[in-house]
């Protein structure tokens, strides 16, 4: 089966790539996609970020950062901090007029340094009942950092994953709609608890967990997650609930509407103060990073030594973390807290970034249909065109990505569509190369001395253009042959090797002009060879080029004689210049040919070919080498200077064809000599033609005296002058020498 004359399976090529495609996004393999997706999405954040804001503004609670810098470690040692440390903290924030705290550290184990934990290293006996008794009275560190967060509003977490299931938290997780939303979440079955007394004391306990991608980034935070089944709260879902004074989460369902064909029920968004916020299906949402803001961080130290602006933690929300605890995101390597404060300031002013449930859905089809569209212009116009096409698909997806994420925070992967059409294209690029380079190799096979490399990779690129079937064309035939070959091969008969090797000296450099100029060696002999041009290519330019060979091949033949004349033959003889004679030809002819035996055969046949042999023959008796039609002259006359020779038929009953001798460039052309000698040959051959046989022998003596004149030419003419005086040709002579033909 073809596709415009080609294999079907290098079509097959790009759909098997198309379909690869389709398969490794849509189940991101390897976690291809969102790799892909994720560079091109931190490209855009980090080219155009979110512009900072304060919250302040808007719900009347700016979010800041406590930084743990180096002077609050050399007041409390490094973190984690002893409970009456952060007791200590919390009740400075207060004084501060903090609203909200949210500590991102697990407190699920009582203080080490608690005195109740020295209890067990007093030694047993009534002797040390008094230590013991002072022990429990001292002040215990977990019940300051119970009166600390139960005198503050705060937001304490815990992590799932880890430790053994039992944990309850405080906040409920409600929805709307008609299916339970959270078949998507992720799903635990352990993990830490905050001691009893910590979670009665805070306001609200949430999940710490990070929703991190395949490549390590943090792209989203979470909102909700299952616990044994039951849903609960993040971190930031619960700092909103405490900060609104709502008594549960409220989140929507997407019924499993979501996308084009409908899909198992997630959630939708979630009520938030500036409306419904855009989630994904897992209950998670794409955070609209700002990067660095000093607006955001206050320094413990800065609190501890009370040098704050009055106002700067006024109604605050202040994200308390492990100094170490870094995590990458989009804008380069951030704090844990700062990663969920920016997530709170998403979730206070509504500007998340927003992925439809349907995007990839979407993008998978964008894919299928450029995809199919490219493989539809590659079958239909090549390449070329089709990488074109590639290229433009490429463009548009790009800047319609662009511009959703510019205006409208909608994340659009353009990558993964970029990508997937790159290589359905390159799958057909290597298809076709594997046809060129098959073809190019089947033809080089039948055509490798025949057609220049041009023509071959051409022709391999679309064979439909070598039309054996045949086909009507203008083409022009140079015939080239050692003159006196038969005199030449005699003289070698004692060593028949070296004549061997003179005649390859000889012929390869002049087969290589004329493929150097594009023509197409035809016939082969020990004695020269045929060529033709503007076949099987259009060659517009066909005669002119062939006279470029035939000059290139009078060069040659200089070269070669340079180096032959010091030669001697087995005899001793001093090797003698070998003369070429070259006859050039311009007419219609068929040109065609066929396969058989695993070959191929391609050729021209018409009068050029037979007349441009011909005139090889007698191109000795004119003297000069190369001698071509009238035809040829007229069309190749521009870059060539030549001299009329002489008019002949081929058959007693053909009209006359002009031959011209090919003498030089346009520059002899142009030069007084040759314009002299071309007048007195006008004058010769319109005597001869009105048979003024002693006016055309007196201009042939001046001639002889002119530079560059041919005395072979004159010769000739004043036998054929003599054979007129005897045998007349008649009144209705066109001045063409037949008689001298047969």
């Amino acid at each position: 089966m073809n596709l415009r004359g080609r294999p079907i399976a290098i079509w097959a090529f790009p759909l098997v790539m198309l379909a690869l495609a389709l398969i490794v996004l849509g189940v991101d393999a390897g976690g291809a996609a969102t790799w892909l997706r994720g560079m091109l999405f931190d490209t855009y954040q980090q080219a155009h970020p979110r512009p900072y804001e304060d919250t302040r503004a808007i719900t009347g609670a700016p979010v800041r950062v406590l930084d743990i810098d180096q002077d609050s470690i050399a007041r409390f040692g490094p973190w984690p901090w002893p409970h009456a440390a952060i007791a200590k903290l919390l009740s400075e924030l207060k004084e501060q007029g903090a609203a909200l705290v949210v500590l991102d550290a697990d407190l699920d184990r009582p203080d080490a340094a608690s005195p109740k934990s020295l209890l067990a290293l007093v030694p047993p006996g009534p002797s040390f009942d008094e230590t013991r008794l002072a022990l429990e009275r001292m002040p215990s560190p977990d019940e300051a950092l119970v009166r600390a967060l139960s005198s503050i509003k705060t937001v304490t977490a815990f992590t799932l994953g880890k430790d053994e299931a039992g944990f309850a938290p405080k906040a409920t997780v409600d929805w709307t709609g008609k299916a339970d939303p959270f078949g998507r979440v992720p799903r635990f079955e352990r993990s830490t608890a905050p001691l009893a007394d910590f979670a009665a004391a805070s306001s609200g306990v949430g999940a710490r967990n990070l929703a991190v991608d395949t490549d390590g980034k943090v792209r989203r935070m979470p909102l909700v997650f299952r616990l044994n089944g039951k849903a609960v709260p993040s971190l930031d879902a619960e700092m909103l609930r405490v900060a609104l004074a709502r008594n549960a989460i409220a989140l929507k369902s997407d019924d499993g509407s979501s996308g084009f064909f409908g899909s198992q029920p997630g959630t939708a968004s979630l009520d938030t103060p500036r409306g419904d916020l855009p989630t994904a299906a897992d209950g998670s949402f794409w955070i609209a990073y700002s990067g660095e803001e000093a607006a955001r961080h206050v320094a413990a130290s800065a609190l501890r030594q009370g040098t704050l602006a009055p106002d700067v933690l006024q109604g605050a929300i202040v994200y308390i973390g492990a100094p170490g605890d870094l995590v990458d995101t989009p804008l380069g390597p951030r704090s844990a807290a700062e990663v969920h404060a920016e997530a709170a300031e998403n979730l206070l002013l509504g500007v998340a970034l927003r992925r439809p449930a349907s995007a990839a859905q979407a993008e998978l089809l964008c894919l299928a249909l450029f995809g199919s569209a490219v493989i539809f212009v590659f079958a239909r116009a090549g390449m070329r065109w089709s990488g074109f096409f590639t290229v433009l698909a490429i463009v548009a997806a790009s800047y319609v990505s662009w511009r959703l994420y510019a205006d409208a925070h909608v994340l659009f992967d353009a990558a993964d569509l970029s990508v997937g059409l790159a290589l359905i294209w390159l799958a057909g690029a290597l298809a076709r190369g594997l046809e060129i380079a098959g073809e190019r190799s089947r033809l080089r096979l039948a055509f490798a001395e025949a057609l220049p490399a041009r023509v071959i990779d051409q022709l391999a690129r679309n064979p439909a253009r070598l039309k054996l079937e045949g086909e009507s064309r203008t083409v022009t035939y140079l015939a080239c042959g050692v003159r006196g070959f038969a005199d030449l091969a005699s003289s070698f008969r004692g060593d028949p090797a070296a004549f061997t090797r003179l005649m390859q000296r000889v012929l390869e450099p002049l087969m290589d002009q004329a493929l150097a100029h594009g023509g197409a060696i035809d016939k082969l002999t020990t004695e020269g060879f045929t060529a033709f041009w503007n076949a099987p290519l259009d060659d517009p330019e066909h005669a002119i080029h062939a006279c470029e060979a035939a000059t290139g091949m009078m060069e040659a033949i200089a070269h070669a004689n340079e180096a032959i004349t010091h030669e001697r033959r087995i005899d001793g003889v001093a090797l003698s210049p070998v003369e070429i004679g070259i006859g050039i030809s311009s007419s219609g002819a068929i040109a065609g040919g066929f396969r058989t035996h695993g070959r191929t055969a391609y050729s021209v046949n018409g009068d050029c070919t037979v007349l441009a042999q011909r005139i090889q023959q007698l191109s000795g008796q004119y003297g000069p080498a190369v001698i071509v039609s009238e035809d040829t002259r007229k069309a190749s006359e521009r870059g060539f200077a030549f001299l009329e020779m002489d008019s002949i038929a081929i058959g007693n009953h053909d009209e006359g064809i002009k031959l011209y001798a090919m003498l030089g460039n346009p520059v002899m052309r142009a030069s007084p000599k040759f314009r002299a000698l071309a007048t007195f040959h006008g004058h010769i051959f319109d005597a001869l033609r009105a048979q003024q046989w002693e006016k055309a022998r007196e201009l042939i003596a001046q001639c002889r005296k002119l530079s560059g004149a041919s005395q072979k030419l004159y010769d000739l003419h004043l036998a054929r002058i003599a054979y007129y005086e005897e045998n007349p040709p008649g009144e209705d002579w066109d001045g063409t020498f037949r008689a001298i033909l047969k």
